[in-house]
């Protein structure tokens, strides 16, 4: 199996212990996602010896918003120790602060100085990054169903925020679920964002459950890749439709040209 595939240990084998699911992850050959560590035993986790990829890189503050964007980097700072302990080099962030997957402050429209405030904070972000060897990923988010409230959270908005910033440290976290149910055009999504991508993560729509249980062909996105010579992380953040060793193989069979181009 190819080392760049990961799976969000959030969301599956939910029946057990986050320490016995990374363990089954691991052994099965996935590298690990997790979302926020700070309530984690991070001592156990590391003795797993799995393979840690991705985390979330912030607690407190809106990359948007100039009244609370320093918290953002205040709280990441925080993050990055923790963050190197799992051995942990890419920290997902999002374009305004979310509190149980929900906009801390719904807004429905970008203004200009939101744009700035993004940019700006992104661009201190990077340099945090470089300081620390991490890679901060600014992921897009649906506002239609998960995320209403959330501005600069489509994907060509993100987008045109890590192209604006061009910085090493500063990439996108392309979302292929979010960016199915807000603007779709997947294949010519993932060309155009090609040279910024830091990971891209999937789950089906509708239901945000494994590739293969909704209406997009992630064979084909696979297979897109592979011919564009994508080489870097792909992760399941998707729940398990039935069981969960199941899920991970169909993620694993969707994704299997990218294996191919590794091996």
């Amino acid at each position: 199996m190819s080392g760049q595939l990961a799976v969000c240990a959030e969301m599956v084998f939910l029946d057990l212990p986050l320490i016995d699911r990374v363990k089954k992850l691991h052994q099965a050959g996935f590298e690990i996602e997790l979302w926020d560590i700070r309530d984690k035993d991070l001592s156990a986790l590391a003795a797993t010896g799995a393979r840690f990829g991705s985390m979330t890189g912030y607690s407190e503050g809106s990359l948007c918003d100039a009244d609370s964007a320093h918290e953002v980097v205040r709280t990441a700072r925080e993050l990055i120790p923790a963050a190197k302990q799992l051995g942990i080099s890419r920290l997902v962030v999002h374009p305004a602060q979310l509190i149980d997957g929900q906009a801390a402050t719904p807004r429905f429209r970008a203004t200009g100085d939101m744009w700035l405030s993004a940019a700006r904070t992104l661009e201190e972000l990077g340099r945090l990054g470089e300081e620390h060897e991490v890679t901060f990923m600014l992921e897009n988010l649906n506002t239609i169903l998960d995320h209403p409230g959330i501005p600069l959270g489509r994907a060509k908005d993100t987008l045109a925020l890590v192209k604006a910033v061009d910085h090493p440290n500063v990439k996108m976290m392309l979302d292929l679920y979010h960016a199915q149910i807000g603007e779709g055009n997947l294949i010519e999504l993932v060309r155009a964002a090609l040279p910024h991508i830091g990971e891209i993560q999937v789950a089906d729509v509708p239901g945000r459950c494994e590739p293969g249980t909704g209406e997009i062909n992630y064979r084909a996105v696979a297979q897109a890749l592979a011919q564009l010579g994508y080489s870097g992380p792909v992760g399941m953040e998707a729940y398990a439709s039935a069981d969960s060793e199941g899920a991970i193989a169909a993620f694993a069979d969707a994704f299997e040209p990218l294996a191919q181009l590794a091996g």
